[in-house]
């Protein structure tokens, strides 16, 4: 069986940018030793936006500058993409929320053989519940989880709100 392990935009802006938060910064140690450990594939997500963000949906609901392409602020965090550059990854640039090529890149790589995938990464409440329910959306029978000590949300209380909705859609919490 193959095992994937999604790593949700753990982008220096999310970290400890302009959207960075003290918890962001908490889950950078396991979330290394996650990515160090991963038995299997693992594909990286990176939120992206250009110059006219404050001119979109998303930056007229939420005004704070993030994540423009090719900015520091867009790049991974040093620590994870040292992690993840040892394993190998699949990068996938998103300009929303959940990915739509997420799903589509897995299919392809598993040609329907039975999976399993793991998320961690930031935000809980945004970024992974969108991805998490995605793939459980495109694939209801596979095992989805998410490791809630390698994610933070955008609050605590916002974070265990979010592992509280994965868990409803039988999205498991480890």
């Amino acid at each position: 069986m193959k095992k994937f392990l999604i790593v949700v935009d753990m982008q220096k802006d999310f970290v400890d940018g302009s959207l960075g938060t003290k918890e962001a910064q908490a889950i950078i140690d396991n979330s290394v030793r996650e990515i160090s450990k991963f038995d299997g594939e693992i594909i990286a997500t990176l939120d992206t936006h250009f110059d006219n963000y404050l001119d979109t949906a998303e930056g007229r609901k939420l005004p704070v500058i993030h994540c423009v392409k090719d900015t520091a602020g867009w790049q991974i965090d040093g620590r994870i993409k040292e992690a993840l550059d040892k394993k190998g990854y699949t990068q996938i640039i998103k300009y929303t929320f959940g990915s739509t090529l997420l799903p589509e890149i897995i299919r392809n790589k598993t040609n329907g053989e039975e999976f399993s995938a793991e998320l961690i990464g930031l935000c809980t409440d945004i970024c992974v519940v969108s991805n998490a329910l995605l793939l459980k959306a495109n694939f209801p029978e596979m095992s989805i989880s998410v490791k809630a000590d390698c994610c933070a949300g955008v609050t605590p209380d916002l974070h265990r709100s979010a592992l509280e909705t994965m868990k409803s859609c039988q999205i498991d919490i480890i």
